[in-house]
């Protein structure tokens, strides 16, 4: 079966299509949906609506396989790890959050790693160890 296989490329384009995600939903360039929806607040038009429920489909999907796959424990330890490497690359200084808008582009990637990995989890972890996780019955 084609599910059961899941290497780094499957992976990384599950990351980049969760930070693309983030991003045209917000970043901080000025460039994204949340500016675009916020500039005429009274001329709210129809492409508007479209995107943003596009968006918010986009969300939800990547919000309950992220969820339903890690568990919320495992998105706080993701989150943990993910803080903690941050975290050690701000002391190598790698990383410098006092510089106008990288704190916000840090926690837009943390959030897109997350959506990511927890897509992907299940596999990884069905190929590591054999585990299944099943949600719904097929009839």
């Amino acid at each position: 079966m084609a599910t059961e296989r899941v290497g780094w490329l499957g992976i990384l384009l599950r990351v980049l299509a969760a930070l693309l995600l983030v991003l045209l939903t917000y970043n901080p360039t000025g460039h994204s949906y949340y500016h675009w929806a916020i500039t005429n607040p009274a001329g709210f038009s129809a492409a508007e609506a479209l995107v943003g429920a596009l968006l918010l489909a986009g969300w939800v999907f990547y919000l309950k396989a992220a969820l339903s796959s890690l568990g919320l424990i495992g998105v706080i330890l993701l989150l943990l790890i993910l803080g903690a490497l941050v975290w050690l690359l701000i002391e190598q200084k790698i990383l410098d959050p006092s510089q106008p808008g990288v704190a916000s582009w840090i926690a837009l990637v943390l959030l897109a790693l997350v959506l990511g990995i927890g897509m992907s989890w299940s596999l990884m972890r069905r190929r590591l160890t054999g585990q299944v996780d099943v949600d719904e019955i097929d009839r």
